[in-house]
């Protein structure tokens, strides 16, 4: 693992970007964008997921930042669940919901193995210097 100087430099918040972007171009058209409720939600689990990376890490401290992934990951399983809604209600193709999840899966599994390093690192917030 590299050096982590800046939440950006952080793999799962990097993936979580990228869900993101996944998410809006998925709800940004037909029936999908229309549909308020739904569209404003998983954008919001989206955001969130990057969101509680970024924020977890400028918070100085294992302790902390470990809840902020566990927010993050929680976020990251909320907006899967939404995709299934989405693909239900047709809003999207079979295909756009294939490469949303995988690319949310992959997120979360990636939050979840940061998560247990960090559990066994001396990680310090944005001090932190990943070995090898």
């Amino acid at each position: 693992m590299a050096k982590i100087e800046k939440f950006e430099d952080i793999e799962s918040w990097k993936l979580a970007r990228e869900a993101t972007a996944l998410v809006y171009e998925a709800s940004s058209g037909g029936e999908f964008a229309r549909d308020f409720a739904l569209r404003d939600q998983i954008r919001r689990s989206a955001i969130s997921t990057m969101s509680n990376i970024a924020e977890g890490f400028e918070r100085e401290g294992n302790k902390e930042f470990l809840n902020f992934l566990s927010i993050a990951k929680g976020s990251c399983a909320e907006c899967r669940a939404q995709l299934y809604v989405a693909l239900d209600r047709k809003y999207i193709t079979p295909q756009q919901f294939d490469q949303s999840y995988r690319k949310l899966d992959e997120t979360g599994r990636v939050i979840g193995g940061f998560m247990r390093y960090l559990r066994n690192s001396n990680f310090r917030g944005s001090k932190f210097l990943a070995d090898s």
